[in-house]
Formats: structure tokens, C-alpha cells, sequence
């Protein structure tokens, strides 16, 4: 299994279509902001959250820039989620999608 690099348009179409988001970033950068339901992931609850989750929904990893949440997305994808996505430029990618809207 692996995982599939998207824009952040692809990433609002997934959305629409029902995708889990998963935001790795710091907690203080989430609390600041973040994809409308979003769920914040770390090392105290990524068993937890991998374990209580639809492993058939597509999910969308999503860091500060697009580097962090390959390598996130390839251990969700490890881990049995069936289609895993990395958004490429991560949170700025899409913030600035969303000021262009």
C-alpha cells in the first residue's frame, strides 16, 4: 500500500466526497487554523485515532508545507487505511486556495 500526492483542489473535491482530515502540525499551529473539521493527530493518539476510524474513508494527511505528512500518510496507508492522500503544500497550499475563492 502507498499513498497518493494531491493539490488542494483535489483535496477540497475528496472532502466534499466525504475524507477524513488528518492535521499533523503542532497543536499550537491548529489551534490557530485548520481544514474545517480536521482532526488534530500526534504520537498520543494516532493508535487511538487509526483504530476508532473508518479504514475504507480516503484520508488526507496535512502538514505546514506538503513534506511531513508523506511520510504520515505512507504510515497511515501501513496501518490499513485503503486510500491515503498528502496534500502538497500542505496548510499554506490551502489557505491560499481558499483566498483565491
Amino acid at each position: 500500500m502507498s499513498f497518493i500526492r494531491i493539490n488542494a483542489a483535489q483535496a477540497r473535491e475528496l472532502i466534499a466526497e466525504n475524507a477524513i482530515v488528518v492535521d499533523i502540525r503542532d497543536p499550537q499551529s491548529f489551534s490557530v487554523g485548520s481544514i474545517e473539521n480536521a482532526v488534530h493527530i500526534d504520537g498520543d493518539n494516532v493508535d487511538e485515532f487509526i483504530s476508532s476510524s473508518d479504514l475504507t474513508r480516503p484520508l488526507i494527511v496535512c502538514c505546514y508545507h506538503g513534506n511531513t505528512s508523506q511520510s504520515a500518510a505512507a504510515y497511515f496507508s501501513e496501518n490499513g487505511f485503503l486510500q491515503t492522500y498528502s496534500l502538497d503544500g500542505g496548510y499554506e497550499a490551502w489557505q491560499e486556495l481558499h483566498e483565491e475563492s
